[in-house]
């Protein structure tokens, strides 16, 4: 038998069944492990900041069972709104980058990218957004090749869609879009020279080996995803999910140091629902290997962590004045 891989290898060939066994060591053990692996490929005090805009909001023909957004979902009040203006767009990317966030990320509740006007105006938020000297992300759904060449020489950073959950669960939660559409997008931002952004979400209901799943799946691409998002579930009256108990902040913490295990170099983002977490469990996710947050009170359409919050986290994560340097 051969000897056990070293942490932080960079591997493809993850099975669910070692992820699942690295999910499950004593915590104490799998956040030390992590830490280890964290050190050799990031900055441990370096924690990014993003902001995520919905600039068109409402009315997916998608069935996700965890989004507001879905014209699928009648009982949930939420106002539906036409894509925004790219100078309203830009204006608050500036006032996001004047209030420390390095990325900003574009949200359009579209099934698909469809050429025309409304494309055309995305285009232009991604050139303003860099012209601002800030990281661009888009969120827009599936695409063609030729749309994603155009993103890519607007400067786009990085594309966000995501796998959501591993590929047996799929099912339960999404039905008008399948596994493979989304793997098949991502081959298309990825030969376009895009950098990826794909994560999931806990506390649907799947369980610990969907969680293994997920990441076995992000794992064998080729390269590992840049930016990996890590959301809790933040249930919506009414929708299918609204219902769904919130997850125990220590099942985050074990996903993001299995994470950093399998995706030694991508950059983990605590993402939707981190509000639930508690300054002290988002602290132990970033020893445990996150790296990124997402400022600002609102996500897209769900509730985010307050500023003051996020100013006591950030302030207890600074060196103590007067403290010795090293």
């Amino acid at each position: 038998m051969s000897p056990p891989m070293e942490d932080g290898a960079v591997r493809h060939d993850w099975t669910t069944e070692e992820v699942a066994a690295l999910h499950d060591l004593p915590l104490l053990e799998l956040v030390g492990r992590a830490n280890a692996v964290h050190r050799r490929f990031h900055d441990p005090n370096w924690i990014r900041r993003a902001s995520l805009l919905s600039v068109k909001t409402g009315g997916c023909p998608e069935d996700c069972a965890y989004c507001p957004q879905s014209a699928h979902h009648r009982a949930v009040d939420l106002t539906r709104d036409r894509l925004m203006d790219p100078a309203q767009v830009l204006a608050l990317a500036a006032r996001a980058k004047a209030a420390g966030a390095e990325r900003f990320c574009m949200g359009a509740a579209w099934r698909q990218v469809r050429d025309g006007a409304e494309f055309d105006a995305v285009v232009a938020m991604v050139e303003g957004v860099r012209a601002l000297g800030m990281e661009a992300c888009v969120t827009l759904g599936m695409l063609k090749a030729h749309q994603a060449a155009r993103l890519a020489q607007a400067g786009l950073t990085a594309y966000n869609h995501n796998l959501d959950t591993g590929p047996d669960f799929y099912g339960r939660i999404v039905s008008t879009r399948r596994y493979e559409d989304r793997l098949d997008t991502l081959a298309t931002v990825r030969e376009a020279g895009i950098a990826l952004c794909c994560g999931g979400i806990l506390g649907m209901g799947e369980t610990m080996a969907d969680r293994a799943a997920l990441l076995r799946v992000l794992a064998g691409l080729t390269p590992h995803p840049e930016s990996v998002p890590i959301n809790a579930l933040v249930p919506v009256e009414g929708t299918p999910l609204a219902d769904r108990p919130h997850i125990d902040p220590l099942d985050v913490v074990r996903m993001v140091a299995t994470a950093r295990l399998v995706l030694p170099a991508s950059v983990l983002r605590l993402s939707a629902g981190r509000a639930q977490l508690g300054r002290e469990a988002q602290i132990l996710c970033f020893l445990a290997g996150a790296n990124s947050v997402f400022s600002g009170e609102t996500l897209l359409t769900t509730p985010n962590a307050e500023r003051d919050d996020d100013a006591a986290l950030f302030a207890a994560l600074a060196p103590r004045p007067g403290a010795a340097a090293t």
